[in-house]
């Protein structure tokens, strides 16, 4: 019997990052991924492809990414995924302030696309 592969979403306006991300999560953690370029098309993505975890960037334009999150959780089949905010603020106020908005864990940026995947499963308790 095979499993799908955890499905991650990854919501980045900079396509670097989101290219970056995806690569990482699908090359070194084996995860199915999928992103979006603002927080809008987030949303919807979301909506179709309902993710086990989605990958949040804190400063994009338009709808920031508390916002964002708040969109999530009024949705009902999305409330429960968890959503870990990436983020250049590295301060330890910034990012409890951002933990207390209801994300699982916070990445900052830049991070090691080598280790981008393992610190997403150990911030999700997930199997490595």
């Amino acid at each position: 019997m095979t499993t799908r592969p955890r499905c991650v979403l990854v919501i980045d306006d900079d396509p670097s990052i989101r290219e970056v991300a995806e690569l990482s999560l699908s090359a070194v953690g084996g995860y199915e991924t999928h992103s979006a370029g603002d927080g809008t098309e987030g949303v919807a993505l979301a909506r179709r492809v309902r993710p086990d975890a989605i990958l949040l960037d804190v400063m994009m334009p338009t709808l920031d990414g508390p916002t964002v999150l708040a969109r999530l959780r009024a949705v009902d089949v999305l409330r429960d995924v968890p959503v870990v905010f990436l983020t250049a603020k590295v301060g330890a106020q910034d990012i409890a302030g951002l933990a207390g908005l209801g994300a699982a864990a916070v990445i900052t940026k830049p991070f090691d696309p080598l280790e981008l995947a393992h610190r997403l499963a150990a911030a999700l308790g997930w199997d490595t």
